[in-house]
C-alpha cells in the first residue's frame, strides 16, 4: 500500500497576526496613530492651539479606532462589526425601515 501525497494550501486559511490582532488589523491603529501625531502637529504649531486642548482632540480619533479594532473586529466573523451597528442604529430589527415595519406588524 503506497502514501498519498496531496498539497492542501493549508497556510492560506489565514491571515496571520501581528502586535495581537488577526490579519491586517493593526494598519488602522498604526495610520490612526501617525495621523493623530500629524493632527497633533497641525492644531499645536500651525495652529498655536494650547498643548491641553490639541492632546485630547489629536487622541479622540485613535481611541475610536482602537475601540473599533478590539470590539468589534478582533476574534469576530466577517461583517460583524457592521450587523453590531446596524442592530444598534436600527434597533435590531430586519431591513432597511425599522419603524415601517413595527406600523405594519401592528
Amino acid at each position: 500500500m503506497d502514501l498519498r501525497f496531496t498539497d492542501t494550501n493549508s497556510s492560506d486559511d489565514t491571515a496571520g497576526r501581528a502586535f495581537g490582532l488577526d490579519g491586517n488589523l493593526y494598519l488602522p491603529v498604526v495610520l490612526t496613530g501617525v495621523g493623530g501625531i500629524g493632527l497633533f502637529g497641525i492644531l499645536a504649531l500651525v495652529i498655536r492651539m494650547p498643548y491641553a486642548a490639541a492632546g485630547p482632540i489629536a487622541v479622540l480619533p485613535c481611541t475610536l479606532t482602537l475601540l473599533w479594532v478590539l470590539l468589534l473586529r478582533r476574534g469576530k466573523p466577517a461583517g460583524y462589526d457592521r450587523d453590531k451597528i446596524e442592530d444598534l442604529v436600527a434597533g435590531g430589527h430586519f431591513g432597511p425601515v425599522a419603524a415601517q415595519q413595527l406600523e405594519a406588524v401592528a
